[in-house]
C-alpha cells in the first residue's frame, strides 16, 4: 500500500475548515477528489480551488446524516471514477454549549446524527468500494474530545468518543478479515476553524439565546485555544495517512492532553474544570 498520488479520495465536510484544506492538500499530492458538504456555497469555493490546482474533482451537496443520500452518493462516486480508494469522514457540527441538565433532545439528536452516524454512514457506504480497490483507507476525524471530556460538551464528546470506538473496532475487523483497508482515527486539537462560533449560530437557529458566559467561552476558544492553521492540520493528517498510521494526534495540545488523560484518568476532569475557570476568568 502507498500514499495518495493517483488515488480517488472522498472528503466530507469539504466546504470549509479542515475539510477544505484536506481536499487542497490531497489535490497537491496528486489525488483525484470527490468532495461534499451541506454548504453549497462553501463547497463551490473548495471545488474551484481544487480545480485551480489542476486536480480532478467532483462536488456534491450532501447531508451525511441522511443515510439513503450517502448510499446513493457512494454509488455515484464509484460510477464516475470507477474505483474509490480513500474516505475522509470529516463532516461535523459543534454540538456544545449547554449542560446535560439544560440541553434539549434536539442537540443530542443532531450532534450524534452528523458527527457519529455521519461517520458510520460514510464508512459503511464506501467500505465495499475501498475493499474492491485493493488499496483502501478509512480516515475518520474524531477530536481531542474523543479521549477527553469537558463540561457543556456532552453531546460532542459522546459523538467523538463514539467515532474513536467505531474506528478502532473497524480496524480490528479489517485485520481479522484480511481486508486490504487501512484504518486511521484522527484527533485534532485546537485548529483555527469556525466550529466554536458555529455552536452559537446553531443555538440561535434553534431559538436558544446564548448566555454571556457561553459567548465568552467562544471568544476565549477563538482567540486563545484554536491556534493551529487548518492547512497545517491537513498536512499532518495526510502525512499520517501516507505513513499508514492508525492514530494521528494533531497539535501539541492533543498530544499533551492525551498524556494527561492516560496518566491521570481519575484526576483529569477536575484539572480540566480548573483550567477552564482560569481561562474564563482572564
Amino acid at each position: 500500500m502507498s500514499g495518495v498520488r493517483g488515488k480517488v479520495a472522498v472528503v466530507t465536510g469539504a466546504g470549509s475548515g479542515i475539510g477544505r484544506q484536506l481536499a487542497l492538500e490531497l489535490a497537491r499530492r496528486g489525488a483525484r477528489l470527490a468532495v461534499s458538504d451541506v454548504d453549497e456555497t462553501g463547497l463551490a469555493e473548495t471545488v474551484a480551488e481544487v480545480k485551480a490546482l489542476g486536480a480532478e474533482v467532483q462536488g456534491a451537496a450532501l447531508d451525511v446524516s441522511d443515510r439513503a443520500a450517502v448510499l446513493e452518493y457512494a454509488t455515484a462516486v464509484a460510477a464516475q471514477f470507477g474505483v474509490v480508494h480513500q474516505i475522509y469522514n470529516n463532516a461535523g457540527v459543534a454540538g456544545g454549549g449547554q449542560t446535560v441538565l439544560d440541553a434539549d433532545w434536539e442537540l443530542y439528536d443532531r450532534t450524534l446524527a452528523v458527527n457519529l452516524f455521519g461517520v458510520i454512514n460514510g464508512t459503511k457506504a464506501f467500505l465495499p468500494h475501498l475493499i474492491d480497490s485493493g488499496d483502501g483507507q478509512v480516515v475518520n476525524i474524531s477530536s481531542l474530545n474523543g479521549f477527553m471530556a469537558q463540561p457543556t460538551l456532552s453531546a460532542y464528546c459522546a459523538s467523538k468518543f463514539g467515532v474513536r470506538g467505531f474506528t478502532e473496532a473497524l480496524r480490528t475487523e479489517m485485520i481479522a478479515g484480511g481486508h486490504p483497508v487501512r484504518v486511521t482515527v484522527v484527533h485534532p486539537g485546537g485548529v483555527k476553524t469556525g466550529i466554536a462560533s458555529a455552536a452559537l449560530k446553531e443555538a440561535e437557529a434553534r431559538g436558544i439565546e446564548p448566555t454571556a458566559e457561553q459567548r465568552e467561552r467562544v471568544r476565549v476558544y477563538n482567540e486563545k485555544l484554536l491556534k493551529m492553521p487548518a492547512d497545517q492540520a491537513a498536512r499532518i493528517i495526510v502525512d499520517g495517512v501516507e505513513a499508514g498510521k492508525p492514530r494521528v494526534l494533531v497539535g501539541n495540545d492533543a498530544k499533551l492532553v492525551d498524556r494527561l488523560v492516560r496518566l491521570l484518568p481519575r484526576r483529569y476532569p477536575k484539572l480540566i474544570v480548573d483550567f477552564e475557570r482560569r481561562r474564563l476568568a482572564r
